[in-house]
């Protein structure tokens, strides 16, 4: 009983990595607040709300792909382990959730979507850092000089792949310009979070494979990327014909 107790209410480690790169995600939105409209309060509302629902969605999306797993053990779906997650799942549930709490609350659901884009990017690099820290989302063996070892072979550094490129697409929708149309802040960082993970799911090791051999994951992110680029021609096309 004191085991299980430990383990509910003292996170491991990996769980404080996630934890603290929230807290910076929060942190840059409320700095970044004046440029997308939205004032330091509602960014916190927003950002509690858009990060359960990313918690949420991202495990309930997880779960979805590997029934044969939760199936046999249906409990797990309550762990707190960050390996048992889907980015893109994630992201899409937090959208649902922001876009609900914006309406309800007079707030413009891409002014809201852009602000709490850091928050997003954040929380990419904590579940990078996170998973290398537990050991999970490990990659296919290599022969790289940066290879790491783990569970008893040589694998590509797959965490530091995510982890790098969440910090690197962060430092971009950070640069860009407060005069963007709303939504495309959002929507330019995911078709960047989009694209990566399509890189990115090719060096995993614990892919899901469908139709003969097509990664799963990869699928969905050509459909994230593919409506993340629908989406940003029609905000962008919407801002032409006014302009003109």
């Amino acid at each position: 009983m004191l085991e299980a107790f430990q383990t509910i209410f003292a996170p491991p480690r990996h769980m404080i990595l996630l934890i603290i790169a929230a807290w910076l995600g929060v942190s840059l939105a409320e700095r970044n607040s004046e440029s997308t409209g939205v004032g330091k309060a509602d960014i916190n509302n927003l950002a509690f709300h858009g990060f359960i629902a990313f918690v949420v969605g991202g495990r309930i999306s997880y779960a979805l792909q590997h029934m044969g797993i939760f199936g046999k053990s249906p409990a797990d779906i309550l762990s707190i382990n960050p390996d048992l997650f889907d980015p893109l799942g994630g992201i899409a549930a937090g959208f649902i959730a922001v876009l609900v709490y914006s309406q309800r609350n007079n707030i413009g659901a891409w002014n809201a979507m852009d602000a709490l884009t850091p928050l997003f990017a954040a929380i990419g690099i904590g579940l990078g850092l996170s998973r290398l820290a537990s050991g999970g989302a490990f990659g296919i063996p290599t022969d790289l000089p940066w290879g790491i070892h783990l569970w008893n072979a040589t694998r590509h550094p797959t965490q530091i792949y995510d982890a790098l490129a969440s910090s690197l697409i962060l430092a971009l929708v950070w640069r860009f310009k407060p005069s963007l149309r709303p939504g495309l802040l959002f929507l330019t960082f995911s078709a960047l979070t989009a694209f990566s993970q399509l890189v990115l799911q090719a060096f995993r090791a614990d892919a899901i494979l469908i139709f003969g051999g097509i990664r799963q994951s990869q699928v969905m992110a050509w459909v994230a990327l593919a409506t993340s680029f629908v989406l940003i021609e029609a905000r962008s096309s919407s801002k032409n014909q006014k302009a003109g």
